[in-house]
């Protein structure tokens, strides 16, 4: 029993860990959330902070898996099936406007997804899997869409899910480099771009994003 303790105790601080870290990252950046930083916040010295994780690498792996908890949460309808294109269009575009409230969050992804390219990179596994999860909903939305004539069938399905992974993973980066650019509204003109006209509510004209 003691051992059942220990380890529910265990599994309660690192979520609390991880909020924090959330909360910290959020409001400070990436740059200015140091391992000794996020140890202050949970009342940790920064070897118990890393008893959790094992490493600076990992720590910051579970850190974005948590924010991507926290966006199916505020976000995330049950099912994405459920959802119309313009639901599902909605939902998505929330989540690109909300990334900009967050820059230390979109530094750290962006930071991460480049390291992560080396296959013995602790966050190697979880960007492989985080893309194949954004493909899989992407790909089930497109083909019920492509099927019913509201969205182009010119162009593979699968290809069209990658250029939507491409093109928000792209716009991060454009983003941290000029503020100004809107990532929503430019994420949200591939949505206009593929929707064939006679399936497109008339709506203003979507012009470069400044």
């Amino acid at each position: 029993m003691a051992g059942r303790g220990s380890y529910a105790k265990g599994v309660a601080k690192r979520e609390e860990i991880l909020e924090r870290a959330l909360e910290v990252i959020a409001r400070e950046g990436y740059r200015g959330a140091s391992v000794k930083e996020l140890a202050d916040a949970v009342g940790l010295s920064q070897a118990g902070l890393l008893h959790y994780f094992g490493s600076k690498e990992e720590l910051f792996t579970e850190i974005l898996r948590k924010r991507d908890e926290a966006d199916v949460v505020a976000y995330g309808p049950a099912e994405m099936s459920d959802l119309d294109l313009a639901g599902f269009r909605k939902t998505y575009v929330d989540v690109i406007r909300h990334n900009s409230d967050v820059p230390g969050l979109v530094q750290l992804f962006s930071r991460m997804a480049v390291d992560a390219v080396d296959p013995e990179h602790p966050a190697h596994r979880y960007f492989l899997e985080r893309g194949g999860m954004f493909r899989a909903a992407f790909l089930e939305m497109l083909r019920a869409r492509q099927a019913s004539g509201e969205m182009t069938d010119r162009v593979d399905a699968e290809v069209l899910a990658r250029i939507f992974q491409a093109v928000a993973d792209g716009m991060q980066v454009q983003w941290m480099l000029d503020p100004s650019v809107d990532m929503a509204a430019t994420v949200d003109a591939l949505f206009v771009a593929l929707t064939p006209a006679h399936a497109e509510p008339k709506e203003p004209r979507v012009d470069a994003a400044s």
